[in-house]
C-alpha cells in the first residue's frame, strides 16, 4: 500500500510539472502569469479533470476517487476546495464531515489514533444534520463505516491500528 501511494502521488507530481510546464511555455510574458498560479489548485485541477463536465462537481467526484484509493491528504484537499468558498451554504457541514473522514484517515496512516478517533466523531456529528441519502452519497452507510472505525480503535484502546491492507475503506456514490 505505501509503495502504490508513493507511485500516485509521483505521478500526481508529474502530472503537476506537466501542466506547470505547458503553462510556462503557452503563457505570453512567462513569469508575470506563472507568479498568480496556485501550485495547490493546480495539483487539485490535474486530480480532478477526469471528472470534469459531470452532473455532480468534479471536485466533489474526485474527493472519492481520492479516498478510494488510500489518497487521504489529496481527498481532503480537492474537497476543501469546493468547501471553503461555501463553508456556511446548506452543504458547509456536509462537505466539512467528509475532508474530517478523510483527515481521520490521514491519521490513521501516520498512526496518531486519537486524533482520528476525534475526527471520526467530528464528522459523525456533521453527517447527522442531513438526509440519509445527500448528494447521492448514502449517509446511513457512511455513518455505519465511521461507528465500525471508531468501535475498532476503542476496541485496541487506541494502542493497535485497524487501518491494513486488507481493511481498507471504500465509499460509494449511488445514481442520481
Amino acid at each position: 500500500m505505501l509503495v502504490k501511494n508513493c507511485i500516485t502521488r509521483l505521478r500526481l507530481r508529474a502530472c503537476f510539472f506537466k501542466l506547470f510546464v505547458k503553462v510556462a511555455i503557452s503563457s505570453a510574458g512567462g513569469v508575470d502569469y506563472l507568479a498568480g498560479v496556485n501550485c495547490k489548485h493546480s495539483r487539485i485541477a490535474v486530480m480532478v479533470e477526469a471528472f470534469q463536465g459531470q452532473e455532480l462537481d468534479a471536485r466533489y467526484l474526485g474527493y472519492f476517487d481520492c479516498f478510494n484509493r488510500q489518497l487521504y491528504f489529496e481527498a481532503h484537499d480537492v474537497l476543501e476546495d469546493l468547501w471553503l468558498p461555501d463553508r456556511h451554504g446548506p452543504n458547509g457541514d456536509f462537505y466539512k464531515a467528509l475532508i474530517q473522514l478523510a483527515g481521520a484517515f490521514v491519521h490513521l496512516q501516520k498512526a496518531r489514533l486519537r486524533p482520528s478517533a476525534a475526527l471520526l466523531k467530528l464528522a459523525q456529528a456533521n453527517l447527522e444534520k442531513y438526509p440519509a441519502r445527500h448528494e447521492s452519497l448514502n449517509l446511513e452507510a457512511v455513518q455505519r463505516l465511521i461507528a465500525g472505525w471508531l468501535g475498532q480503535l476503542e476496541a485496541g484502546g487506541f494502542h493497535l491500528n485497524p487501518l491494513t491492507a486488507e481493511n481498507l475503506p471504500h465509499l460509494a456514490l449511488h445514481a442520481l
